[in-house]
């Protein structure tokens, strides 16, 4: 039984979702640990809808900390077949301002190794990520900063620190000179996850300041993020519900069927340990 179609990532600022109705809270295990919390699930916008902290109610999870791996599986298992993920960052463009969303479409690495993969285990498989987001979500997400009187730009790469420390001033130049547009710490590794498990993914990154590359603009400070992610906490709100509103009933894109072709190994050399552990998300594919 589907116990909810949208998933929604809660970060820095956003850890509740407001206007939730029949809302209960259900922990999910899974073989790869626990999850970042409870998941909260509930109706939104006549939408059932299932809520996480990605960093644990109270913000006790390190961005190196949080198990990816549980956090996207426990989505396929309650049904989820998209994820709106909020995240904060910093800008790495003089044109994000502090309090704009911008919706993101590409990623760029820098973390140290995090598991961004099901495979593994005697299962070998390849999803393509050449566009990591599903546009079908950010169109939805970009239209409900629209119709929610918030700044959301569409379009842009956003790079995924290791952390938790901020960046250098060496990196942020870096970064600028690649012609990225966003820095965060948790975005990347949701999304290939998603891919693979078959989810629509896509994220609304709320800017807080302008990292630390910008003339005149002190290095960055948790007093000032924190103060732009206070103000930013009612509008990611807004946006979700209107994001959540408009999300079309069906799935045309190709995330639904993502790994339908990636799985290479010989189906009956998986380990059968393996094949019961991955039947959420490949049970389909693998016989």
């Amino acid at each position: 039984m589907q116990r909810a179609e949208i998933g929604i990532i809660g970060g820095s600022g956003l850890y509740a979702m407001p206007g939730l109705s029949e809302a209960r809270e259900e922990r999910v295990s899974t073989p790869f640990g626990e999850p970042s919390d409870a998941f909260v699930l509930g109706t939104l916008e006549g939408r059932k809808v299932a809520f996480l902290a990605r960093h644990g109610r109270g913000h006790r999870l390190l961005p190196s900390e949080l198990n990816f791996r549980a956090n996207i599986y426990a989505m396929k298992v309650l049904g989820v077949e998209r994820i709106l993920s909020v995240s904060a960052v910093g800008s790495l463009q003089e044109e994000h301002k502090p309090t704009d969303f911008l919706i993101p479409d590409q990623f760029i690495d820098r973390t140290f190794g995090r598991i961004g993969t099901f495979f593994g285990d005697g299962i070998v498989g390849h999803v393509a990520f050449g566009d990591p987001v599903c546009a079908t979500v950010g169109a939805a997400i970009a239209a409900a900063c629209d119709a929610s009187g918030v700044t959301g730009k569409r379009g842009g790469t956003y790079v995924c620190m290791e952390g938790p420390q901020f960046s250098t001033r060496a990196e942020s130049h870096l970064y600028r000179s690649w012609g990225a547009d966003v820095i965060g710490m948790t975005n990347l590794q949701e999304a290939k996850l998603a891919r693979e498990a078959e989810i629509c993914y896509a994220t609304m990154a709320m800017v807080t300041d302008y990292d630390c590359w910008r003339e005149g603009h002190d290095s960055v400070t948790l007093e000032e993020i924190l103060s732009v992610l206070h103000g930013n906490a009612e509008n990611a709100a807004r946006v979700v519900r209107a994001a959540v509103a408009g999300m079309p009933a069906q799935r045309t894109c190709a995330c639904a069927t993502a790994a339908q072709t990636a799985i290479v190994t010989q189906r009956d050399l998986i380990p059968a340990a393996t094949k019961e552990r991955l039947a959420p998300l490949f049970g389909k594919y693998l016989g």
